[in-house]
């Protein structure tokens, strides 16, 4: 409810807006556009906390801050999911409405009930501007959309052509490499018997040849069959021809090195219209495409053939077999095996491990089709994008990722961006009923264009964009484009992409590309879309494993912000499953998991647990151990700020005073304070922010709450009341400012101290935390002598505690310290703080121990180069303790004599490990 309270103060006081200052102080961040379907996942909760953090620390150094927000239209998931309801509650099919009708249904239904995610981020403490938040396919971007197509068609960088693309059979549309889930799968890999032609015979004096397929039904679609031109036993038989079984075809052997020599047979089948790798080799010979397969994966009845470019082609019969005609594909694979197996042309039948696409939403088996669909030639884009990175333009962060970006570059194929749905931004482009084709921004634009008389008939394509077409658009379709707005001037280019390496290519590239094409500066000189690419890494499962729904192993970020019984965990987890059996095995291992659900554990804590875990690898393992510990950690600032309250409150702090005294421990906070200030923002600056929320638990936890506020005890009980005012002042004011601190990654219990604070320190002003500065480094503050006295006192206190412990002395008995002090320094060291060394070490009295002074039997530690005694006498079973040291020094020879009989021991040292071996010697 706090949280709650605090966010809607911070939105409706407009906090997160840009402050609107003209210079060139400006700082953006695009947010990658979350589905409209979509609800808040760790990845996304990890890459916005970070996110939140930039704009944040940018927003408090005083700069005018834009983090543009919204959400993507998510073609295929969002049709879907109005499918599902329409199919459900009306029994209807989106035929029976018909395109205008369902698309008019799918704008209700978001208007209803999308942009659930955009609540969640609010609960995430996302810090963007909501009065911008932007829709893939609001008006704006659907203008600028619209724009980059005939622009990209007028200079021949879009055009339309005939080529393979990954085919969903059950939602008939073609579908990118990333909706593409590739399933290990056990199968079969058939061997067949195909006959040579004009009584040609191999080496061995067969007359055939045996290709290895695990896919039977696509030879009907065979147009060749490739050998390696080294392969001795069959470089003699490149340009014979093959007589394909059952088909009657006559079909070319060809050399290409796609045939791998050491792999099953040596031959390879060459289907151009069903296999990406096949339709590559295709080209490289000029081999026809037969396309087999309807939009739903069965049988044609009459196939299609087609050149390598994609034109209709006569080079072979569209005949088909008629029993196959019509055939469900796998009902096909079995017929064909079948019918090689009477016409003794089956070889044999091998078990293989599959690596089978699926589509991700759909859940069947992608087929390679070939299709008419709209592509970008991404050579001539790709030239300017990829010297953006090459001159520093770009930087990504970890730098390895460059390598990938470039990789993929280097390779880059045009891009394929239509898809066969209703939902999503229409292609502009008509045609008549001799099939021509017209690109414009209407079809009052395309008849004046053309000049068409009104009687020619025009039918737009039926075809919408591919999602990530208008997401390339992102960084300046948002502020405006093709205007040249306010927004472009100021907030483009962005400063930092926070994406994942998966998406590298599918949008970060294609965001380049895009950007530099259409966004020029004053000089034309190509603008970058961002400044710096932070690539995160993939948070996993405590196990390491990738999380899915289908292995029950995800987390919801709300369910660990507000807690989740076990009961409603599980049932989220598996009630909407259609399995049993793995719904059983979902529900076991959530309940031996979560034995008790989920505890709240509030926002803060969540975040500060992703921020730590924001480092540079690409596996990053969730741990609920880390997130309870930051939340203790919350909890000890809380209880620091009650302690700070409580001795503050109603209290003379100094302020105004000149009489005012600060203690040594005063001294060293502030200086331990600009160090962890100084720490802070260079992590940020080098985007390591998982070392920048270790430096702001390393202080609040181990200095300011363990040691920093035991060390003002001593003042506020028993210093003067000039001593008294300067730690005052020094726990307000410092408190304060380690909050402003803290705040970009704990930005509620932050604030939620600083408003009580805030009025008790003399010269902060403002309604909240977040405008106010965050701290810098500032060396007028720093004192290393302080640093130096007081890590001394606590490596005296920490010695003291340390033998207690070790003697187990009881923690409440007074002690007799001495010390023998190495130098003046030490000595001075224990004078000035002996007040403190009592308190804390509790001691009966502390001494340094006069030159040629003998001391008692004593137990000792070292304390920087002086001697610390305790004299032993009364203290500890003498006897006891010898007993124990001697079991210890039993113990410690039996293992310097295992450790030696290993290291003589020549076998050992030939063969173990290298490095078990320098173990055992150090």
């Amino acid at each position: 409810m706090i949280e709650n309270n605090i966010y809607q103060s911070w939105e409706s006081k407009g906090y997160f807006k840009p402050n609107g200052s003209n210079t060139s102080n400006s700082y953006s961040i695009m947010l990658p556009p979350p589905n409209v379907t979509g609800s808040l996942h760790m990845g996304h909760a990890f890459q916005q906390t970070i996110m939140d953090i930039f704009i944040r620390v940018a927003r408090m150094n005083g700069k005018n801050t834009l983090w543009q927000v919204g959400t993507d239209h998510a073609g295929i998931a969002t049709q879907m999911v109005v499918e599902r309801k329409i199919a459900a509650e009306e029994g209807k099919t989106k035929h029976d409405y018909g395109r205008d009708a369902f698309v008019k249904k799918i704008w209700e239904w978001k208007n209803e009930s999308g942009g659930s995610i955009t609540k969640q981020m609010r609960r995430l403490g996302v810090s963007a501007d909501w009065d911008r938040e932007r829709f893939t396919m609001d008006d704006g971007l659907s203008n600028a959309v619209q724009e980059v197509f005939v622009r990209l068609y007028e200079e021949d960088l879009i055009y339309r052509g005939k080529r393979l693309v990954n085919w969903d059979p059950k939602l008939h549309t073609a579908i990118s490499d990333l909706e593409v889930e590739n399933k290990d799968k056990k199968g079969h890999m058939w061997h067949f018997r195909y006959p040579l032609a004009d009584g040609v015979k191999t080496e061995e004096g067969k007359d055939y040849i045996v290709v290895a397929t695990t896919r039977p039904e696509t030879m009907l679609g065979d147009t060749g069959v490739a050998v390696n031109p080294e392969d001795p036993r069959y470089k003699d038989l490149i340009g014979k021809e093959i007589l394909l079984p059952i088909v009657d075809r006559r079909i070319p052997i060809v050399g290409d090195e796609h045939a791998d020599m050491e792999k099953g047979t040596g031959c390879v089948k060459i289907t151009p219209a069903h296999d990406f790798n096949d339709y590559e080799v295709g080209k490289r010979h000029q081999l026809p495409m037969i396309n087999i397969l309807t939009i739903n994966a069965d049988i044609r009845d009459v196939a299609e053939v087609f050149t390598t470019n994609g034109e209709a082609s006569d080079a072979y019969t569209t005949d088909l077999p008629a029993k196959y005609r019509g055939m469900e594909r796998f009902a096909a694979r079995k017929a064909i095996v079948a019918d090689f197996e009477e016409l003794g042309l089956l070889d044999e039948v091998k078990d293989h491990e599959l690596t089978v696409p699926y589509g991700d939403r759909s859940g069947v088996i992608i087929e390679p089709i070939l299709t008419d669909q709209w592509y970008v030639r991404t050579a001539p884009l790709a030239e300017t994008a990829t010297k953006a990175v090459k001159d520093g333009e770009i930087q990504f962060v970890p730098k390895q990722y460059e390598n990938m970006y470039f990789s993929w570059m280097r390779d880059i194929q045009d891009w394929c961006i239509s898809r066969q749905l209703w939902w999503g931004h229409r292609i502009p482009a008509w045609y008549d009923n001799d099939g021509n084709v017209y690109v414009g921004r209407t079809e009052e634009e395309v008849r004046a264009n053309s000049n068409l008389a009104p009687v020619v008939v025009l039918r737009q394509d039926d075809d919408v964009l591919d999602t990530w077409f208008s997401s390339a658009l992102w960084t300046f379709g948002t502020q405006g484009w093709p205007e040249n707005t306010d927004d472009l001037k100021t907030f483009h280019p962005s400063d930092v992409l926070v994406s994942g390496f998966d998406i590298i290519f599918f949008w970060i590239a294609r965001m380049i590309m895009m950007t530099m094409h259409f966004c020029k500066d004053e000089n034309g000189k190509p603008q970058v879309p961002f400044k710096t690419v932070y690539v995160t890494g993939l948070i996993r499962d405590e196990n390491g494993d990738k999380m899915s729904k289908s292995k029950g192993n995800v987390l919801d970020p709300i369910d660990m912000i507000d807690g989740i019984d076990l009961e409603s965990l599980v049932k989220k987890r598996t009630g909407n499953m259609m399995q049993p059996k793995l719904a059983a095995k979902i529900e076991k291992n959530t309940r031996k998991t979560f034995e008790g659900g989920i505890e709240p554990y509030g926002t803060d804590a969540l975040r500060f647990t992703l921020a730590s875990m924001a480092s540079t690898s690409r596996d990053i393992n969730w741990d609920m151990k880390r997130l309870e510990g930051y939340r203790n950690f919350c909890n000890k600032l809380w209880n620091a700020s009650r302690y700070v309250l409580m001795n503050t409150e109603k209290q003379d702090c100094g302020f105004g005073s000149d009489d005012i005294e600060y203690s040594l421990a005063d001294k060293w906070i502030e200086s331990k304070f600009e160090l962890a200030a100084k720490e802070f923002n260079d992590h940020i600056d080098n985007f390591r922010l998982d070392m920048a929320a270790n430096t702001i638990y390393e202080f609040i936890w181990n200095q300011f709450c363990d040691w920093y506020l035991e060390l003002t005890k001593p003042v506020l009980w028993k210093g003067n009341e000039a001593q008294q005012r300067g730690t005052r002042r020094t726990l307000i004011t410092l408190l304060e400012k380690t909050l402003r601190l803290a705040h970009p990654v704990i930005p509620y219990i932050t604030e939620n101290i600083w408003q009580s604070i805030k009025p008790l320190v003399e010269g902060v002003e403002g309604d909240t935390i977040m405008l106010q500065s965050l701290p810098q480094y500032d060396e007028a503050n720093f004192d290393q002598a302080a640093l130096d006295d007081i890590e001394w006192v606590k490596s005296f206190i920490t010695s003291i505690r340390n033998l207690r412990a070790e003697y187990n002395i009881n923690p409440g008995k007074l002690l007799e310290v001495m010390l023998k002090a190495a130098s003046e320094e030490d000595a001075a060291r224990l004078e000035t703080n002996k007040q403190v060394l009592v308190s804390l070490a509790k001691l009966e009295s502390v001494r340094v121990l006069e030159s040629g002074e003998e001391p008692p039997a004593c137990t000792t530690a070292i304390v920087a180069k002086s001697e610390l005694m305790i004299p032993i006498v009364g203290l500890i079973d003498r006897d006891a303790e010898l007993a124990r040291l001697e079991t210890l020094l039993t113990r410690v020879n039996h293992e310097i004599f295992r450790i030696e009989s290993k290291l003589n021991n020549s076998t050992f040292i030939e063969k173990a490990p290298i490095h078990v071996v320098e173990k055992e010697k150090d």
